[in-house]
């Protein structure tokens, strides 16, 4: 039989893919975790997390052991919200769009830290999403309403997208003055093979076959690519500070984000927490998020 606090830590390291991120967050260090998971393998007779160059990898036997962990984990998680129903404490983590992550969620969690002393908050805000309904989030942060029966979704709030370019750009290239003009500009955009969702394909519903001169993965890069004069982009207004905006009168596009918890956390107290601040959050944020009229651009 092995120690249940052992599977406890091997969640850890299996969520994090790493011993040392399992450590920061367990308060423990890396030698722990790793002794501790190892001494799981012994106990199991099987090998649960491999290593490599990217970090932990769950084995075959590892990602069974996770779901099982998982469900264990949820149900005395439910357990304890008996005696403690109102009790406000524990690890959220969230995963987010790189760019709302960044410059809308990132400010304003020390006034969450500072709100709630309880909680620890771990931010996921990158190109790409992990996933609530592998638990690898407990909440994510979407471009597209997620499919999945064992997560709750629901929308958290529009935002809206332009084109902008730096003014020095625009001192050496004249404005456009209408689309078809994009294509004699240095445009900015993704790099398509590593677009992750189809709602980033913003080129080609300004124009079809528009193509960026100089792409990345990273909307926060594509930002800085273009406040150093490196072309015309599309960008979430929110993020457009200093820039210029171009072609107003002609290219505003909309999105949605949407918010998704897995059920087995979705009540407990510190995810009810969380979500209220989201929510306030995007409410205060909302001249940022959307500062254009839809019907007049």
């Amino acid at each position: 039989m092995f120690d249940w606090d052992d599977l406890r830590i091997f969640i850890a390291a299996a969520r994090t893919g790493s011993l040392t991120a399992a450590a920061q967050r367990l308060g423990v260090d890396a030698a722990t975790v790793g002794r501790r998971v190892s001494r799981l393998e012994s106990a199991l007779k099987s090998t649960l997390l491999a290593r490599s160059p990217s970090g932990l990898q769950l084995t075959a036997a590892g990602a069974q052991l996770l779901a099982i962990a998982l469900d264990a984990e949820a149900a005395m998680e439910a357990a304890a919200q008996v005696t403690r129903p109102d009790v406000i404490a524990g690890t959220v983590r969230i995963s987010a769009a790189e760019g709302f992550g960044s410059a809308i969620l990132a400010p304003a969690l020390p006034g969450l830290a500072a709100a709630r002393p309880g909680l620890r908050v771990e931010l996921a805000a990158s190109a790409g999403f992990l996933s609530p309904g592998r638990r690898e989030v407990d909440m994510a942060i979407t471009l597209s309403a997620p499919d999945q029966a064992r997560l709750i979704v629901e929308p958290l709030t529009p935002y809206q997208l332009a084109l902008y370019a730096a003014p020095a750009y625009l001192a050496r290239r004249p404005p456009p003055t209408d689309v078809a003009e994009l294509r004699d500009l240095d445009i900015v955009g993704y790099v398509d093979d590593l677009i992750y969702a189809p709602e980033l394909r913003y080129l080609d519903e300004v124009l079809p076959g528009l193509t960026p001169r100089l792409a990345s993965s990273s909307i926060r890069a594509q930002r800085e690519i273009v406040a150093g004069g490196g072309g015309v982009g599309v960008l979430p207004c929110f993020m457009a500070q200093g820039l210029t905006r171009v072609l107003a009168d002609e290219v505003l596009l909309e999105r949605r984000f949407w918010l998704a918890t897995h059920r087995d956390v979705h009540d407990t107290a510190r995810m009810r927490a969380v979500r209220t601040w989201l929510k306030a959050l995007c409410a205060e944020a909302a001249d940022r998020l959307s500062p254009y009229p839809s019907d007049r651009r």
